[in-house]
């Protein structure tokens, strides 16, 4: 009883956080909370072995990741397709300045996105994103890489007076 009472507490209070975790590595609100949803569910299961040994925030989080590209192998034959509505809808998740990035970030493949996001917004080392995703360290810098590439060569550059970039 007192375990269910600890994981309410820790959903209650970590929810939104993996939400928004779920967001940055999907791009799309709906699969982000599909996310979490599963990663909670499998974190409940464990729930008395992960909190004696583990840090539990840190389980759904590699959960997460591992669900993200574990759906991305699935899918990345069949991509689902609806009727676009007339007047498209967009939730205010991130700022214009950020939307551009965003955009940038949907281009880049799954793992190289993955690899990103677990380095730049968990600032997780090398070796610990070659952990969550299943792995080499090389391979982690490998995506990171040629990830970085794509957005800086994707990115304009500032022009200065005389109409060259700095």
């Amino acid at each position: 009883m007192e375990d269910d009472s600890r994981f309410a507490d820790f959903v209650a209070e970590r929810a939104d956080a993996l939400l928004r975790y779920g967001y940055v590595l999907s791009g799309d609100p709906h699969d982000a909370a599909d996310l979490t949803q599963e990663a909670l569910i499998r974190l409940h299961r464990a729930w008395p072995r992960v909190r004696r040994k583990h840090n539990p925030e840190s389980y759904v989080r590699m959960t997460m990741a591992r669900l993200h590209v574990s759906v991305w192998r699935l899918r990345r034959r069949e991509r689902l397709v609806w009727e676009l509505p007339e007047v498209p809808h967009r939730d205010a998740l991130p700022s214009e300045a950020e939307q551009g990035l965003w955009d940038l970030l949907k281009r880049l493949p799954r793992k190289q996105r993955a690899v990103l996001v677990l380095r730049y917004y968990e600032q997780l080392t090398d070796d610990e994103i070659a952990g969550v995703l299943g792995i080499s360290s090389g391979t982690v810098r490998s995506h990171a890489s040629l990830g970085l590439g794509k957005l800086r060569s994707a990115v304009p550059r500032p022009q200065t007076a005389k109409g060259r970039a700095r």
